[in-house]
């Protein structure tokens, strides 16, 4: 693929993120309510999205930090390979996510998935166990949402199938919720 080709595939990922400001702010709302309420906040995905969630616990964490507030909660469930090798291993790759909410999930919390199929087994069954116990779940997803978008609280999802490109834009999403995060925190 030629690089403008890729870039503007991206560009349009960018401008489907910019119609759907609402969605954001729903989302960075949900995550605010539950640091206001002293929960906590997980985030999962597969492949290039595992990276993006570790990158989105850490700007969730670091970059939405204020001198002086406490601080969001963050845990992304793709930064112990140990853990997910050993529950892979033990049980299927589809319980690598929900073993790991059985052991930290509380009423309150959410769950985040990034997705670019949005049909990943290990996340819907993660959502599952979310959604009954009490937790918020939130998907950012391509291909048109994928089974997570029937089974999310809230989904913002890009049309485009592009794997690099819905990545990409995900990257920009998580960037985008650690400010959007920070000003609401800098405000109480």
């Amino acid at each position: 693929m030629r690089p403008g080709k890729y870039l503007e595939g991206l560009r349009q990922c960018l401008d489907e993120i910019g119609r759907q400001e609402n969605a954001l702010e729903k989302a960075a709302g949900t995550i605010f309510s539950a640091y206001r309420q002293g929960h906590q906040v997980f985030v999962m995905g597969n492949g290039g999205s595992a990276t993006t969630a570790s990158h989105c616990a850490l700007g969730f964490e670091k970059q939405s930090s204020v001198p002086g507030k406490p601080r969001l909660k963050c845990k992304s469930l793709t930064d112990s390979l140990a853990l997910i090798s050993a529950w892979a291993n033990d049980e299927d790759y589809s319980s690598v996510f929900v073993e790991q909410l059985k052991n930290h999930l509380e009423k309150g919390d959410v769950v985040i998935a990034f997705s670019a199929s949005g049909s990943s087994p290990n996340l819907l069954k993660a959502f599952e166990y979310a959604r009954d116990n009490g937790g918020a779940t939130i998907a950012f997803t391509g291909c048109d949402g994928g089974k997570l978008r029937n089974l999310a609280d809230q989904c913002l999802s890009l049309s485009c199938r592009d794997y690099g490109q819905i990545e990409d834009a995900h990257l920009a999403i998580s960037h985008i919720l650690s400010e959007m995060l920070k000003e609401k925190i800098e405000s109480v």
